[in-house]
């Protein structure tokens, strides 16, 4: 069952991919990074089903999750090979087996998203794991968890996976992604004859953090009217994450069609078109002439093409009345920004050639999207957001499976305010993942965790931010200096002095906490000296 539970989740989470090519020995060279101001080196092997990493503000520590449950800490060095990490949790902790996302808030709390099995249907379920001080325990429970909805252990089953905590620390966001792959009828062998979507698909849900026991009906009205319902038309959005401004983005794998993969901006109340729209492309199987034999964007390797259930399909539901589709963001370039073109079927690149993308390129899979939230990064990446993309690319000349460009990358996303709505200019900056999963950002550090080969941890050091900020400073009676430097709570800083504004020396490094630590500087015998406070390591 377990076995059974981890292929289907892989082809689940990042479901326009071909199980064999991403899951058979590979050949690749150690992942590298294309900017050369940007620093990468391996942490560690972490071992089968590792797939999902997240910080813990808490503590101050990574922490990694495997597909089965198990939870381990991190406990990284500067030594080459020296990093290790140690089991903290497992199933007789929380009693989950099939786990999909994890989150930690600023609390310490932890957050699991998972799935389970019943006869013939799903219960997907948010646990959380509360932190006892000063005993160090955990108390784990189920925050919420969704009523049976009609499924199978099938290859476009999504089910719950994304999760985030709001930045305010009052809700929790999760995403269950969509039962089909286009919003085809999906009977399982019969049990459940018309079922397309249920009322618990497809969609984003807002719950109160502090929770306990909710029962997530599978009726979309009931979910809306009791608050939960905060935006729907979703496919699969593997990852959801916070900008440093507050503001909720998901990243979305497309279909087996060659359809744009997405992000979106995720507002309360929108509709971001699944699966009458996948990107700014209308579902050709809402029209009545659809033939897929005449369709230039099937290939014949996904799964949902050899199954057929691209057809003519007389009926497939109109939209909601009255509804207005978000779209998702346009993607300017350079990279990760080809497409097939519907009319001739050549593979085409936007950018070169004027024209914009909503999002990416077909068949990335993109997840793992993480926010710069603090700013500690340098002025090129200052507050931007990075995204992997799972999938292996198509050989060289190739027209098979897998994306059009060379994905296995982590890329760099500039979003701009374009009106009302945001674009990016997405950048490849490293590259050669062998099935990047997720990824977290620790200071001015990026870590990446692969799916493939080895299952490796790598970090990639970024340039910091040269930001800094002036220290209260009062005068003792003995002259020395009483310093208040600031800062965000459990970030590290560098309390600097300097003769001229020029040459600048460490005083000593220290972690913001609030109330504001002080810091007494001995001035006898000292010249007058500038201090300043700015991002450490």
């Amino acid at each position: 069952m377990v076995i059974t539970y981890i292929m289907n989740l892989v082809r689940l989470a990042f479901a326009s991919c071909v199980l064999w090519k991403l899951l058979g020995p590979s050949a690749e060279a150690a992942p590298w990074v294309i900017d050369p101001d940007l620093k990468i080196r391996k942490i560690m092997d972490t071992g089968a089903k590792s797939l999902r990493i997240a910080w813990n503000p808490e503590d101050g520590q990574l922490y990694y999750l495997k597909a089965t449950g198990e939870i381990f800490r991190l406990i990284l060095s500067s030594v080459p090979n020296g990093s290790t990490s140690v089991l903290v949790y497992d199933r007789s902790d929380h009693q989950i087996t099939s786990a999909a996302g994890i989150a930690i808030d600023a609390g310490g709390t932890i957050y699991l998203t998972s799935n389970r099995n019943v006869p013939d249907h799903t219960i997907s379920t948010i646990t959380k794991g509360v932190l006892n001080r000063p005993a160090g325990t955990r108390t784990w429970s189920v925050l919420a968890e969704t009523a049976p909805y009609p499924s199978e252990s099938r290859l476009f089953n999504h089910q719950l996976n994304g999760i985030a905590p709001s930045p305010d620390g009052q809700s929790i966001f999760v995403q269950l992604g969509a039962r089909t792959d286009h919003g085809e009828i999906q009977s399982d062998n019969g049990k459940f004859p018309g079922i397309r979507e249920t009322g618990v698909t497809s969609v984003i849900l807002q719950l109160p953090i502090g929770a306990a026991g909710l029962v997530l009906p599978d009726d979309r009205e009931q979910l809306r009217q009791a608050g939960y319902l905060y935006s729907e038309g979703v496919r699969n959005t593997f990852d959801l994450a916070f900008s440093p401004d507050g503001e909720l983005f998901g990243a979305e794998n497309g279909p087996d069609r060659d359809m744009p993969e997405e992000l979106n901006w995720l507002r309360k109340g929108r509709h971001y078109g699944f699966p009458w729209r996948m990107g700014v492309e209308n579902n050709p199987q809402q029209s009545a002439f659809y033939n897929p034999a005449d369709d230039l964007l099937l290939n014949d390797e996904y799964l949902a093409v050899i199954q057929g259930t691209y057809q003519n399909d007389p009926t497939f539901p109109p939209p909601p009345p009255g509804v207005q589709f978000t779209d998702p963001i346009i993607n300017t370039g350079p990279d990760a920004d080809l497409f097939r073109d519907a009319q001739t079927g050549a593979i085409r690149d936007a950018s070169a050639g004027g024209l914009s993308l909503s999002t990416f390129t077909a068949h990335r899979s993109p997840l793992g999207l993480v926010f710069d939230v603090k700013r500690r990064f340098s002025p090129k990446y200052h507050g931007d957001a990075f995204l992997l993309s799972w999938t292996n690319a198509q050989a060289p000349g190739q027209d098979g499976a897998g994306a059009f460009d060379e994905s296995g990358d982590l890329l760099h996303l500039k979003l701009m305010r374009a009106g009302p709505d945001y674009q990016l200019a997405a950048t490849r900056i490293a590259a050669g993942f062998q099935n990047p999963a997720d990824a977290e950002i620790v200071g001015t550090r990026l870590y990446v965790l692969e799916y493939g080969g080895a299952q490796g941890l790598w970090e990639i050091t970024f340039p910091p931010a040269q930001a800094t900020f002036p220290v209260d400073p009062v005068f003792l009676a003995n002259g020395d200096l009483l310093l208040t430097p600031g800062g965000v709570p459990g970030d590290p800083y560098l309390l600097e002095a300097s003769p001229d504004l020029i040459i600048w020396t460490l005083v000593q490094k220290y972690t913001a906490a609030a109330p504001p630590l002080t810091v007494t500087v001995k001035t006898t015998g000292q010249p007058k000296q500038f201090y300043r406070a700015r991002p450490g390591e």
